[in-house]
């Protein structure tokens, strides 16, 4: 799927500069970096629902007894 990602040019040189550090394509370390912070987000989400749920398991049992 065709994406255009439009960045500021500091934005476009640090992208650069880090895919040639790295010897590697700005698309490559682009998506690598898109599929980390998703990632982590979901994972940070997942630990506040788990908390949430621990923490209020009988407040959230009462509710959906209605």
């Amino acid at each position: 799927m065709a994406m255009t990602l439009r960045l500021t040019d500091a934005q476009q040189e640090a992208l650069r500069v880090t895919a040639e550090r790295e010897q590697r394509s700005m698309q490559a370390v682009a998506a690598d970096a898109i599929e980390r912070y998703t990632s982590e987000r979901n994972s940070r989400r997942n630990e506040i629902f788990a908390k949430i749920m621990d923490r209020d398991s009988d407040l959230l049992d009462r509710l959906a007894q209605g």
